[in-house]
């Protein structure tokens, strides 16, 4: 038997649940879960090319709210900072396996800690998915390669 619908009810999905290509400017920025974790610096083999995550974070990114401190105008400060867009998130490898960009690119349900699911904007933190807590500021933090992580789930 199908699914019974109150009246007034719609079937539409949420956002968050439709392809990529379908989302607005809005939308897109909104699916950002807010982890900070795509803030941390990697390291590249110049041999292999493979990609070497760090807890070494961006200068702009706050430690303690895993938020960039001047997202709008953060190309001013960090010229090589990767604006992620539609076209490029299936082809960008380091991209955690928390990061919604990557699971809805690859057709995947946000986790329950995702804000736009639990209406909880620290979910991320308490579900330990985001950089607060285990970081350090590119300021004090030295060479990178002091600073390499197994991975950054």
């Amino acid at each position: 038997m199908g699914q019974v619908m109150a009246a007034g009810a719609t079937s539409k999905r949420p956002f968050w649940e439709a392809p990529l290509a379908s989302l607005d400017a809005g939308q897109w920025e909104a699916l950002c879960d807010g982890c900070g974790k795509c803030c941390l610096h990697k390291l590249e083999d110049e041999d292999t090319g493979r990609i070497y995550p760090t807890n070494v974070a961006c200068r702009l990114l706050d430690l303690t709210t895993a938020r960039c401190g001047d997202y709008k105008h953060r190309r001013r400060h960090v010229p090589d900072c990767l604006t992620l867009t539609k076209a490029k998130v299936a082809d960008i490898e380091w991209l955690p396996q928390t990061c919604a960009y990557r699971l809805r690119a690859e057709g995947e349900p946000l986790p329950d800690w995702h804000y736009l699911v639990c209406g909880d904007r620290d979910a991320v933190h308490r579900a330990g998915e985001s950089i607060v807590g285990w970081t350090v500021g590119e300021d004090m933090a030295g060479p990178l390669e002091n600073h390499l992580v197994e991975r950054v789930v």
